[in-house]
């Protein structure tokens, strides 16, 4: 073998290695967490995710919430997933399969989510209250409105950066102070 040979088969050896490798499914990076794979699909391609789950049997979301990590750290992402600020996370259940699957998306400050409504109309009520409580909108969404806050009511309540000490606390039946 010429030293040249054994040059490249050394620098291809190093790239195997600088590159970390990263189990796929459905085509997404996955992991495992707590017994439940995890799918960490971007943002193009999450509604073709859920999709394919559907046909795959995970006929119901049992959750779907936001995260936002603000200022947190994010070392709990496969190496080629890039964090966001906000983490969209959908719980989903194949019952026939006795199985459950989770799947994160990253979406950044103002970027709105496809509405997995098409799919699974029963997350009507929880894309709202991530719309009411984080200001992630989901697009598509039949009636993206409030739902737990007033209609007049200004800023995301589960936002970090939302201010302290906002809410004033009311008693009922508590004597009026003027």
């Amino acid at each position: 073998m010429s030293d040249d040979a054994t040059d490249v088969a050394v620098d291809e050896a190093e790239d195997t290695e600088a590159a970390p490798s990263v189990e796929l499914l459905y085509g997404v990076p996955v992991a495992e967490a707590f017994g439940q794979r995890v799918l960490f699909p971007d943002l193009d391609g999450y509604i073709e995710l859920l999709a394919e789950l559907r046909e795959q049997g995970f006929g119901q979301v049992v959750d779907l919430c936001v995260v936002d990590y603000l200022q947190h750290e994010r070392t709990d992402l496969p190496a080629t997933v890039g964090g966001e600020r906000f983490e969209i996370v959908v719980n989903l259940i194949s019952h026939a399969r006795r199985e459950r699957i989770r799947v994160r998306v990253q979406a950044a400050d103002g970027v709105e989510v496809p509405s997995l409504f098409d799919l699974y109309p029963g997350t009507e009520a929880m894309e709202r209250e991530a719309f009411d409580m984080f200001g992630t909108v989901f697009s598509d969404h039949p009636d993206m409105s409030r739902i737990l806050m007033p209609e007049e009511w200004s800023g995301h309540p589960l936002r970090k950066d939302y201010e302290i000490g906002r809410i004033p606390v009311q008693f009922k039946g508590a004597p009026s102070q003027g």
